[in-house]
Protein backbone atom coordinates (compact mmCIF):
# COMPACT_ATOMS: atom_id res chain seq x y z
CA UNK A 1 0.00 0.00 0.00
CA UNK A 2 3.00 2.36 0.61
CA UNK A 3 4.48 2.16 -2.69
CA UNK A 4 0.78 2.36 -4.56
CA UNK A 5 0.50 5.63 -2.00
CA UNK A 6 3.44 6.50 -3.28
CA UNK A 7 2.87 6.57 -7.07
CA UNK A 8 -0.49 7.74 -6.96
CA UNK A 9 1.32 10.96 -4.89
CA UNK A 10 3.69 11.18 -7.82
CA UNK A 11 0.77 11.81 -10.66
CA UNK A 12 1.00 8.20 -11.73
CA UNK A 13 -2.14 5.87 -11.76
CA UNK A 14 -2.05 2.78 -10.29
CA UNK A 15 -3.67 -0.95 -10.46
CA UNK A 16 -3.18 -4.21 -8.29
CA UNK A 17 -1.03 -6.30 -9.86
CA UNK A 18 -1.39 -10.31 -9.27
CA UNK A 19 0.34 -11.37 -5.99
CA UNK A 20 3.66 -12.32 -6.62
CA UNK A 21 3.55 -11.80 -10.35
CA UNK A 22 3.68 -9.06 -12.47
CA UNK A 23 0.67 -9.23 -14.04
CA UNK A 24 -2.68 -7.29 -13.44
CA UNK A 25 -5.23 -8.95 -10.51
CA UNK A 26 -7.89 -11.03 -12.16
CA UNK A 27 -11.39 -9.59 -13.16
CA UNK A 28 -14.27 -10.60 -11.02
CA UNK A 29 -16.11 -13.59 -11.76
CA UNK A 30 -18.91 -12.10 -13.85
CA UNK A 31 -16.51 -10.13 -16.07
CA UNK A 32 -15.05 -13.70 -16.52
CA UNK A 33 -18.14 -15.21 -16.92
CA UNK A 34 -19.36 -12.67 -19.65
CA UNK A 35 -16.01 -10.88 -21.14
CA UNK A 36 -16.13 -7.52 -22.63
CA UNK A 37 -13.81 -4.28 -23.35
CA UNK A 38 -13.12 -2.02 -20.24
CA UNK A 39 -15.19 0.90 -21.29
CA UNK A 40 -18.56 -1.42 -21.37
CA UNK A 41 -17.63 -2.79 -17.70
CA UNK A 42 -19.87 -1.74 -14.67
CA UNK A 43 -17.27 -2.43 -12.48
CA UNK A 44 -14.57 0.47 -13.34
CA UNK A 45 -17.01 3.06 -12.23
CA UNK A 46 -17.58 1.33 -8.96
CA UNK A 47 -14.12 1.03 -7.82
CA UNK A 48 -13.51 -2.29 -8.55
CA UNK A 49 -9.75 -3.29 -10.45
CA UNK A 50 -11.15 -5.26 -13.29
CA UNK A 51 -9.71 -4.78 -16.69
CA UNK A 52 -5.56 -3.64 -15.25
CA UNK A 53 -4.00 -0.82 -15.99
CA UNK A 54 -7.43 0.42 -17.70
CA UNK A 55 -8.57 0.40 -13.78
CA UNK A 56 -5.87 2.84 -12.49
CA UNK A 57 -6.62 5.15 -9.95
CA UNK A 58 -4.88 8.44 -8.37
CA UNK A 59 -7.41 8.13 -5.86
CA UNK A 60 -6.19 7.39 -2.22
CA UNK A 61 -9.54 6.29 -0.84
CA UNK A 62 -9.70 3.31 -3.25
CA UNK A 63 -6.19 2.71 -3.22
CA UNK A 64 -6.52 2.23 1.28
CA UNK A 65 -9.59 -0.25 -0.14
CA UNK A 66 -7.48 -2.26 -2.56
CA UNK A 67 -4.63 -2.92 -1.10
CA UNK A 68 -6.03 -2.73 2.73
CA UNK A 69 -8.34 -5.80 2.08
CA UNK A 70 -5.60 -7.17 -0.40
CA UNK A 71 -1.46 -6.09 1.01
CA UNK A 72 -0.41 -9.19 -0.79
CA UNK A 73 -1.00 -7.14 -3.86
CA UNK A 74 1.96 -5.83 -6.09
CA UNK A 75 1.61 -2.52 -7.85
CA UNK A 76 1.30 -1.57 -11.47
CA UNK A 77 1.25 1.93 -13.08
CA UNK A 78 -0.56 2.83 -16.41
CA UNK A 79 2.20 4.59 -17.94
CA UNK A 80 -0.27 6.30 -20.78
CA UNK A 81 -2.01 8.19 -18.37
CA UNK A 82 0.83 8.94 -16.27
CA UNK A 83 2.76 10.69 -19.32
CA UNK A 84 5.98 7.72 -18.96
CA UNK A 85 7.55 6.37 -21.31
CA UNK A 86 9.59 3.56 -19.65
CA UNK A 87 12.07 1.83 -21.57
CA UNK A 88 12.22 -2.04 -20.55
CA UNK A 89 15.55 -3.73 -21.30
CA UNK A 90 15.86 -7.40 -20.49
CA UNK A 91 18.35 -9.89 -20.54
CA UNK A 92 17.57 -12.71 -21.56
CA UNK A 93 19.47 -15.74 -22.69
CA UNK A 94 18.30 -16.23 -26.48
CA UNK A 95 20.27 -16.45 -29.60
CA UNK A 96 20.14 -12.95 -31.60
CA UNK A 97 17.46 -12.73 -34.69
CA UNK A 98 18.87 -11.30 -37.91
CA UNK A 99 20.77 -8.15 -38.40
CA UNK A 100 17.65 -6.69 -39.78
CA UNK A 101 16.02 -7.16 -35.90
CA UNK A 102 18.60 -6.01 -34.04
CA UNK A 103 17.84 -2.21 -34.68
CA UNK A 104 15.01 -1.72 -37.16
CA UNK A 105 15.47 0.67 -39.55
CA UNK A 106 19.19 0.53 -39.15
CA UNK A 107 21.22 -2.15 -41.35
CA UNK A 108 24.01 -3.36 -39.84
CA UNK A 109 26.37 -4.63 -42.65
CA UNK A 110 27.67 -8.68 -42.67
CA UNK A 111 31.71 -6.91 -41.75
CA UNK A 112 30.43 -5.70 -38.46
CA UNK A 113 31.71 -8.04 -35.80
CA UNK A 114 28.18 -9.17 -33.42
CA UNK A 115 30.34 -11.11 -31.35
CA UNK A 116 29.51 -11.10 -27.99
CA UNK A 117 26.10 -9.57 -28.72
CA UNK A 118 23.16 -10.78 -25.74
CA UNK A 119 20.72 -9.31 -24.79
CA UNK A 120 18.77 -5.67 -24.72
CA UNK A 121 21.80 -3.94 -22.98
CA UNK A 122 23.59 -4.18 -25.85
CA UNK A 123 21.54 -3.11 -28.91
CA UNK A 124 20.64 -0.64 -26.41
CA UNK A 125 24.32 0.69 -26.06
CA UNK A 126 24.97 -0.08 -29.98
CA UNK A 127 21.67 2.30 -31.23
CA UNK A 128 23.49 5.10 -28.66
CA UNK A 129 26.88 5.07 -29.80
CA UNK A 130 25.93 4.82 -33.59
CA UNK A 131 23.70 8.32 -31.97
CA UNK A 132 26.66 9.97 -30.29
CA UNK A 133 24.57 9.42 -26.79
CA UNK A 134 24.88 7.49 -23.87
CA UNK A 135 22.81 4.38 -23.21
CA UNK A 136 19.69 4.98 -21.40
CA UNK A 137 21.02 2.16 -19.35
CA UNK A 138 23.53 4.44 -17.94
CA UNK A 139 21.34 7.12 -17.64
CA UNK A 140 22.10 8.57 -13.93
CA UNK A 141 19.51 11.70 -14.03
CA UNK A 142 16.39 10.04 -14.25
CA UNK A 143 14.78 6.69 -12.36
CA UNK A 144 16.12 3.18 -13.08
CA UNK A 145 14.62 0.20 -11.28
CA UNK A 146 16.49 -3.27 -11.43
CA UNK A 147 14.17 -6.26 -12.25
CA UNK A 148 14.41 -9.99 -11.18
CA UNK A 149 15.42 -11.30 -14.30
CA UNK A 150 18.41 -8.76 -14.02
CA UNK A 151 17.13 -6.51 -16.75
CA UNK A 152 16.44 -2.83 -16.33
CA UNK A 153 13.27 -0.35 -16.62
CA UNK A 154 14.39 3.00 -17.17
CA UNK A 155 11.77 5.32 -16.38
CA UNK A 156 11.30 9.06 -18.41
CA UNK A 157 8.59 11.87 -18.32
CA UNK A 158 6.97 12.88 -21.25
CA UNK A 159 3.32 13.76 -20.72
CA UNK A 160 -0.19 12.69 -21.75
CA UNK A 161 -0.78 14.80 -24.37
CA UNK A 162 0.60 12.84 -26.93
CA UNK A 163 0.01 9.28 -27.90
CA UNK A 164 3.78 7.56 -27.61
CA UNK A 165 2.84 4.27 -28.21
CA UNK A 166 4.03 0.51 -26.75
CA UNK A 167 6.05 -1.99 -28.26
CA UNK A 168 7.65 -5.66 -27.83
CA UNK A 169 11.40 -6.02 -28.76
CA UNK A 170 11.90 -6.51 -32.07
CA UNK A 171 8.97 -7.86 -33.72
CA UNK A 172 7.60 -6.77 -37.20
CA UNK A 173 6.40 -3.11 -37.18
CA UNK A 174 6.65 -0.85 -34.70
CA UNK A 175 10.24 -1.67 -32.38
CA UNK A 176 12.79 0.29 -31.29
CA UNK A 177 15.69 -2.88 -30.77
CA UNK A 178 16.08 -6.48 -30.05
CA UNK A 179 15.23 -7.18 -26.39
CA UNK A 180 14.16 -3.48 -25.42
CA UNK A 181 10.65 -3.08 -24.88
CA UNK A 182 8.69 0.07 -24.89
CA UNK A 183 6.27 0.83 -21.84
CA UNK A 184 3.51 3.39 -22.94
CA UNK A 185 0.25 4.41 -23.83
CA UNK A 186 -2.00 0.52 -23.88
CA UNK A 187 0.64 -0.62 -21.52
CA UNK A 188 1.66 -0.93 -17.69
CA UNK A 189 4.91 -1.08 -15.75
CA UNK A 190 5.42 -2.76 -12.20
CA UNK A 191 6.14 -0.16 -9.93
CA UNK A 192 9.93 0.15 -7.80
CA UNK A 193 9.20 -1.75 -4.60
CA UNK A 194 7.01 -4.42 -5.92
CA UNK A 195 7.81 -8.35 -4.83
CA UNK A 196 7.13 -10.82 -7.23
CA UNK A 197 8.28 -14.98 -6.39
CA UNK A 198 11.37 -13.98 -8.27
CA UNK A 199 12.41 -10.88 -6.58
CA UNK A 200 11.86 -7.52 -5.98
CA UNK A 201 12.05 -4.49 -8.49
CA UNK A 202 14.58 -2.53 -6.76
CA UNK A 203 15.54 1.27 -7.32
CA UNK A 204 19.17 1.88 -8.68
CA UNK A 205 21.13 4.55 -7.46
CA UNK A 206 19.64 7.83 -5.45
CA UNK A 207 17.25 9.46 -8.45
CA UNK A 208 14.10 8.52 -8.16
CA UNK A 209 11.80 10.40 -10.48
CA UNK A 210 12.01 10.10 -14.15
CA UNK A 211 13.80 12.61 -16.05
CA UNK A 212 12.68 14.28 -19.24
CA UNK A 213 13.00 11.84 -22.75
CA UNK A 214 16.28 12.83 -24.15
CA UNK A 215 16.04 14.44 -27.39
CA UNK A 216 17.65 11.95 -29.52
CA UNK A 217 15.83 9.26 -27.79
CA UNK A 218 12.26 10.75 -29.03
CA UNK A 219 13.58 10.70 -32.34
CA UNK A 220 14.22 7.36 -32.42
CA UNK A 221 10.94 6.20 -30.85
CA UNK A 222 9.47 8.76 -33.43
CA UNK A 223 11.49 6.93 -36.62
CA UNK A 224 10.57 3.67 -35.04
CA UNK A 225 6.69 4.21 -35.53
CA UNK A 226 5.88 5.15 -31.44
CA UNK A 227 4.32 8.39 -32.02
CA UNK A 228 1.66 8.47 -34.93
CA UNK A 229 1.59 10.67 -37.49
CA UNK A 230 -2.18 12.92 -37.30
CA UNK A 231 -3.63 14.88 -39.86
CA UNK A 232 -1.65 13.90 -42.49
CA UNK A 233 -4.29 12.63 -45.72
CA UNK A 234 -3.01 10.02 -47.92
CA UNK A 235 -1.43 11.16 -50.61
CA UNK A 236 -3.36 11.39 -53.61
CA UNK A 237 -2.25 11.57 -57.31
CA UNK A 238 -2.09 15.12 -58.71
CA UNK A 239 -3.66 15.42 -62.62
CA UNK A 240 -1.19 15.88 -64.90
CA UNK A 241 -2.58 19.07 -65.99
CA UNK A 242 -2.50 20.56 -61.94
CA UNK A 243 1.34 19.48 -61.93
CA UNK A 244 2.35 21.35 -64.65
CA UNK A 245 0.39 24.17 -64.11
CA UNK A 246 2.19 24.40 -60.71
CA UNK A 247 5.39 23.81 -62.79
CA UNK A 248 4.12 27.11 -65.02
CA UNK A 249 3.60 29.02 -62.31
CA UNK A 250 6.66 29.00 -60.62
CA UNK A 251 8.65 27.04 -57.76
CA UNK A 252 7.01 24.02 -57.89
CA UNK A 253 10.49 22.10 -59.20
CA UNK A 254 12.35 24.17 -57.63
CA UNK A 255 11.18 23.82 -53.95
CA UNK A 256 10.85 19.83 -54.88
CA UNK A 257 14.83 20.66 -55.37
CA UNK A 258 15.14 22.58 -52.76
CA UNK A 259 13.48 20.06 -50.20
CA UNK A 260 15.48 16.94 -52.30
CA UNK A 261 19.01 18.87 -51.65
CA UNK A 262 18.48 19.07 -48.03
CA UNK A 263 18.18 15.73 -47.77
CA UNK A 264 21.05 14.70 -49.94
CA UNK A 265 23.62 17.65 -48.34
CA UNK A 266 24.88 15.22 -45.73
CA UNK A 267 25.61 12.40 -47.87
CA UNK A 268 27.01 14.52 -50.54
CA UNK A 269 28.92 16.16 -47.36
CA UNK A 270 30.48 12.34 -46.66
CA UNK A 271 32.50 11.91 -50.07
CA UNK A 272 34.88 15.12 -48.89
CA UNK A 273 36.56 12.33 -45.90
CA UNK A 274 36.54 8.78 -47.04
CA UNK A 275 36.05 7.92 -43.04
CA UNK A 276 35.20 9.06 -40.07
CA UNK A 277 31.82 10.65 -41.55
CA UNK A 278 29.45 7.97 -40.49
CA UNK A 279 28.24 7.30 -44.07
CA UNK A 280 25.76 4.15 -43.55
CA UNK A 281 24.12 6.14 -40.94
CA UNK A 282 23.73 9.52 -42.77
CA UNK A 283 22.68 6.97 -46.11
CA UNK A 284 20.10 5.39 -43.61
CA UNK A 285 18.64 8.70 -42.65
CA UNK A 286 18.75 10.21 -45.96
CA UNK A 287 16.89 7.05 -47.44
CA UNK A 288 14.47 7.20 -44.80
CA UNK A 289 13.58 10.70 -45.19
CA UNK A 290 13.13 10.33 -48.83
CA UNK A 291 10.39 7.43 -47.95
CA UNK A 292 8.85 9.64 -45.94
CA UNK A 293 8.90 12.53 -47.94
CA UNK A 294 7.23 10.40 -50.39
CA UNK A 295 4.65 8.79 -48.77
CA UNK A 296 3.17 12.19 -47.77
CA UNK A 297 3.35 13.07 -51.76
CA UNK A 298 6.16 15.86 -51.36
CA UNK A 299 8.71 13.60 -53.49
CA UNK A 300 8.43 11.14 -56.67
CA UNK A 301 10.15 8.26 -54.81
CA UNK A 302 11.51 6.59 -58.30
CA UNK A 303 13.64 9.60 -58.97
CA UNK A 304 14.52 10.65 -55.71
CA UNK A 305 15.79 7.58 -54.96
CA UNK A 306 17.66 7.51 -57.75
CA UNK A 307 19.44 10.88 -57.19
CA UNK A 308 20.45 9.47 -53.67
CA UNK A 309 21.89 6.57 -55.16
CA UNK A 310 23.96 8.31 -57.49
CA UNK A 311 25.42 10.88 -54.60
CA UNK A 312 25.90 8.39 -52.37
CA UNK A 313 27.69 6.18 -55.05
CA UNK A 314 30.13 9.04 -55.67
CA UNK A 315 30.62 9.75 -51.98
CA UNK A 316 31.71 5.88 -51.55
CA UNK A 317 32.87 4.78 -55.34
CA UNK A 318 32.95 0.75 -55.49
CA UNK A 319 30.37 0.49 -52.56
CA UNK A 320 27.48 0.05 -54.73
CA UNK A 321 25.74 -3.28 -53.32
CA UNK A 322 26.06 -1.99 -49.61
CA UNK A 323 24.83 1.26 -50.68
CA UNK A 324 21.65 -0.77 -52.37
CA UNK A 325 21.26 -2.12 -48.95
CA UNK A 326 21.40 0.54 -47.01
CA UNK A 327 18.79 2.63 -49.21
CA UNK A 328 16.60 -0.34 -49.21
CA UNK A 329 16.25 -0.74 -45.40
CA UNK A 330 15.49 2.90 -44.97
CA UNK A 331 13.25 3.59 -47.32
CA UNK A 332 11.19 0.82 -46.50
CA UNK A 333 11.22 2.28 -43.15
CA UNK A 334 10.18 5.66 -43.96
CA UNK A 335 7.38 4.63 -46.82
CA UNK A 336 5.45 3.80 -43.09
CA UNK A 337 5.88 7.43 -41.75
CA UNK A 338 4.82 10.24 -44.07
CA UNK A 339 6.24 13.53 -43.03
CA UNK A 340 4.47 16.64 -42.69
CA UNK A 341 5.55 19.51 -44.32
CA UNK A 342 7.03 21.43 -41.71
CA UNK A 343 10.97 21.98 -42.56
CA UNK A 344 11.87 20.67 -38.98
CA UNK A 345 11.32 17.18 -40.48
CA UNK A 346 14.05 17.36 -42.61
Amino acid sequence: MAAARWCARQGWPVHPLAPGRKTPAANCANCRLHPHGPTECPCIPRGRWCHGFHAATLDQERIGRWWGRHPEFGVGVSCGAAGLIVIDIDAHSSPPPDRDRLLPGILIADHVDLTGLANGFHTLAVLAALRGQQSPAQDTSTLRVRTPSGGLHVWYRVGNNRPWQSSVGSTRGRALAWQVDIRARGSYIVAPGTTTRHGTYSPVGAVRAPGPLPDWLAQELQRTGHLPAFGIPAPRPVPPRARQAVLKAGGGRDALRGVLAAVLAPVEACGAASQGTGFSDVLNRAAYTVGGLAAAGRLQQVEAVEELRRVARIARPGQERRIDQIINSGLTAGLKRPLPAEGRHL
